[in-house]
């Protein structure tokens, strides 16, 4: 709607192309890390299949590991900009 489309705009036209996920074995220290550095708050989990299987958050990593993981992602990810920031790049 912010792009002036409509309800009946088809969903390819404003998906993400290249979505981002992590798998259900992953290590949580390298989720963190991978959440920091792409800026997002929120994986896709995948099995191995390939299928989802859930949603990670850093909420979830909060409350469920170390402190200091989520708190590492959340420094990475408040950093200014970023593919997936309101702005669409980093800012000046």
């Amino acid at each position: 709607m912010a792009q002036g489309k409509g309800p009946d705009t088809p969903v390819h036209e404003v998906m993400t192309d290249d979505v981002k996920y992590c798998y259900e074995d992953d290590d949580t220290e390298d989720v963190a890390r991978n959440m920091a550095d792409i800026q997002v708050r929120r994986l896709p989990v995948l099995n191995q299949d390939k299928r989802l299987v859930g949603i990670i958050s850093l909420g979830d990593m909060a409350v469920t590991d170390e402190p200091s993981t989520a708190g590492a992602a959340v420094a990475g990810i408040s950093q200014p900009g970023g593919p997936h920031s309101q702005s669409g790049g980093p800012r000046p």
